[in-house]
């Protein structure tokens, strides 16, 4: 059974306290289509079991209804619950309004690197001292520290408006946030409130909707603005303490904490309009809810080591879901960083890409059996095919990082530029190879 996920950014409906209510069943993992890859799974071969995996039922962006909060998405990771987009609205629906997200299949389409961003903060964390070990982190100093680099959006769209959360690029009043707050916002539908209070109006820069990252540009930006400084997220460990900071429920500049509870977690969130969003997340149990979408997640020192984007969360037997239940998730820092200088200097960005269709299955490797994505078909012409790889081989590790999945594979395909190098280990025939490919610029056809 699965739960829902939901994008923490529009804020839930306009009550402050919900009775607490009983978890309904979880929902059915809904599934959709990328357009990178299927989501058959096949049939027991003989050197592999594929199987179908039990996906989270995963909450659609939600749609703002007038003027709400955007709440977090919904995703959902391999595992099997609902995920849910962060994005809040400002009317009671706005939680129920939380789309569910489809439940992707791993397709091979890896997202490019970017350059680095226009501008990073100055090194805040020079004044937040390190943890020595066994330290407790000064959580005080560290949100007086940030909390001015991070910015309160709303939004308006042709069908409503919400709100969602930002972070601070740089000194020229660029804005990282989600594609899912900000990118049906209509012309001049834009607007970020600092930490103090000041209102901007800004511009979209670009979006990246497949990784679900967008910039915004602040129209007349103030001379006073506070970058964040951006951390490095490939050095972030499990269990190390983490700060959220956010508009959840319109609720500016909230402080919550906790820690790292898994890294690359597959989460795939969606509105069945386009592709689905599928990404190796940070999970932690940080309290995220509507509204906290687009929000960055700070480490012990102030860096930023990710993206908050999306929690898990059961339904709700009255309908819609039950926000927070300590599971959220965020889009790590480096690759936001990457995307982010991309956007900027031009608006769009690139996405490396396998041409394989994949689904979820296992392999037996040295005498035990292991989770890997299964290749039902490879296209002609395109990387995998130039390498080798063949309908029935079963990827369990790229680059020596376990692949658990179809989604866990797209969403590490996704990380890489185009050009990159990669090794695949591949279970086939009983035994298992090293197939090396070098990933290209993902056909236009296949976006």
């Amino acid at each position: 059974m699965t739960t829902p996920w939901q994008h923490p950014g529009h804020p839930a409906p306009q009550q402050p306290h919900q009775p607490p209510h009983q978890a309904a069943p979880y929902p059915e993992p809904l599934r959709q289509h990328t357009g990178e890859h299927t989501d058959r799974h096949t049939q027991h071969h003989a050197q592999h079991h594929a199987q179908q995996q039990p996906l989270p039922h995963y909450a659609r962006y939600a749609q703002p209804a007038q003027q709400t909060p955007y709440a977090p998405a919904a995703a959902r990771p391999t595992s099997r619950l609902p995920w849910v987009p962060l994005v809040g609205t400002a009317t009671a629906a706005a939680v129920a309004a939380s789309l569910l997200t489809a439940g992707a299949t791993g397709a091979f389409d890896a997202e490019p690197a970017s350059t680095r961003p226009a501008a990073e903060a100055e090194a805040s964390s020079q004044a937040v001292p390190a943890l020595l070990e066994g330290e407790q982190p000064d959580w005080r100093a560290v949100a007086e520290e940030v909390r001015a680099s991070v910015v309160a959006i709303q939004v308006r769209t042709a069908d409503g408006g919400g709100q969602g959360s930002g972070v601070v690029l740089d000194d020229e009043g660029r804005i990282l946030t989600n594609h899912h707050v900000v990118g049906a916002a209509v012309e001049g539908g834009l607007q970020v409130g600092l930490a103090d209070g000041r209102l901007f109006e800004a511009r979209l820069v670009g979006t990246d909707p497949t990784r679900d990252l967008a910039v915004v540009q602040l129209v007349d930006p103030p001379s006073d603005l506070e970058p964040a400084e951006l951390g490095d997220s490939d050095a972030v460990a499990v269990g190390e303490p983490v700060m959220a900071v956010g508009n959840p429920l319109g609720l500016d500049s909230t402080v919550t904490t906790g820690i790292v509870s898994a890294l690359d977690r597959p989460v795939s969130t969606g509105d069945g309009s386009s592709p689905a969003v599928v990404t190796n997340a940070i999970q932690i149990d940080a309290a995220i809810n509507p509204g906290n979408s687009g929000g960055p997640l700070f480490d012990a020192q102030g860096r930023v080591i990710g993206i908050n984007s999306s929690i898990a969360s059961l339904p709700n037997p009255a309908g819609g879901t039950s926000g927070s239940i300590g599971l959220g998730f965020a889009i790590p820092s480096t690759l936001a960083e990457r995307v982010a200088a991309e956007l900027v200097a031009d608006g769009t960005a690139s996405h490396a890409f396998l041409g394989v269709a994949l689904s979820d299955g296992t392999a037996e490797v040295d005498g035990a059996d292991r989770r890997g994505a299964v290749v039902e078909e490879v296209t002609t012409g395109t990387p995998a095919a130039e390498a080798g790889l063949r309908p029935g081989d079963v990827v369990v590790a790229i680059d020596g990082d376990p692949v658990r999945g179809a989604e866990s594979l797209t969403a590490f395909v996704r990380e890489r530029a185009v050009g990159a190098d990669v090794e695949l280990t591949v279970a086939r025939d009983g035994g298992t190879a090293t197939v090396p490919v070098t990933l290209v610029e993902r056909p236009v056809s296949t976006r």
